[in-house]
């Protein structure tokens, strides 16, 4: 398979969702895309042991899309190949009592990621512009100094918002920490079918929540907000791409190449040299430790 052409998918201020297509195969049976993953994620988890031991850059991976989008089996499936210590998933949920005692970036500063390492976060900090914009009540319960009311939640509000998120993601950048958000971009009709699958499977059956019913009467206002959103947000330092998502392998696929290419321009990510001393003296470490195999009889 070629290359996938990663700037086909990158988002930018103009980006129309109704019109990117949901579904992709590259003319390949889900037979093949699986094999082209595990090559894909190999070589992932390869260059992941040489980003650690070189130790500069942090990656942040962050995962978006509507429920039945695939962001828990994309997760499983890309970074399957991973060392464990290498990476680290964090799946926000509603906010607890401790974190809405703090602004609603903090929990995700204490989930970064550290040097060497991937963070993957399943659900961002961008749920605050998604659905507490469909929900705007729950803004109330981060007891904002000037809301006090949902009335109080206007436009400016949401303007300020996205800013602090634009400075958030500038600033990890800043600082060697290379942001890459995905947005699962799934059909109505593939969610529908995701969903009577969740019902009929009884392995399955655990996922649904009557919830997820009433969160799908509101698909049109999470589609809106979800290009606003992007429009937005999609910089070159912390680019969006959008990912037809109805195809699952698929799917895979573009998001383990596009990291992976995407890693691979930074040509400063290598493994560190050995110092002058330790290179100057192999020979005689080595003569040390088969010495003492023929020491112990072995």
């Amino acid at each position: 398979m070629k290359q996938v052409p990663i700037e086909d998918y990158k988002a930018h201020s103009e980006i129309v969702l109704d019109a990117i297509p949901t579904y992709q195969d590259f003319g390949m049976e889900k037979k093949k895309l699986k094999r082209e993953l595990v090559t894909l994620r190999k070589r992932l988890g390869k260059f992941q042991d040489v980003m650690y031991a070189h130790g500069k850059y942090a990656v942040l991976v962050c995962l978006q899309g509507i429920d039945t989008a695939g962001k828990d089996s994309l997760i499983r499936e890309v970074f399957k190949d991973f060392n464990a210590q290498g990476v680290v998933v964090h799946s926000f949920k509603v906010p607890t009592e401790l974190e809405r005692k703090h602004d609603f970036l903090w929990r995700h500063y204490i989930a970064l990621p550290a040097r060497g390492k991937f963070g993957i976060f399943n659900r961002t900090h961008y749920e605050n512009v998604l659905v507490t914009r469909v929900h705007p009540q729950y803004i109330l319960g981060e007891f904002l100094p000037d809301v006090q009311s949902v009335d109080d939640i206007d436009d400016a509000f949401w303007a300020r918002r996205f800013e602090q998120i634009n400075q958030f993601e500038k600033t990890l950048h800043q600082n060697g920490t290379l942001v890459f958000k995905f947005f699962l971009h799934l059909s109505e009709e593939e969610q529908r079918q995701r969903l009577l699958r969740r019902l009929r499977l009884r392995e399955k059956q655990w996922k649904f929540s009557a919830s997820d019913l009433e969160e799908r009467k509101l698909w049109d206002q999470y589609r809106k907000y979800y290009q606003d959103a992007i429009r937005k947000t999609s910089k070159e330092h912390a680019p969006w791409y959008v990912i037809p998502a109805d195809n699952k392998p698929a799917a895979r696929v573009i998001v383990a190449s596009i990291l992976l290419q995407s890693m691979q321009q930074y040509k400063d990510i290598r493994e560190p040299e050995l110092s002058k001393e330790i290179k100057s003296n192999l020979k005689e470490y080595r003569r040390q430790l088969e010495a003492q195999a023929k020491q112990s009889g072995k």
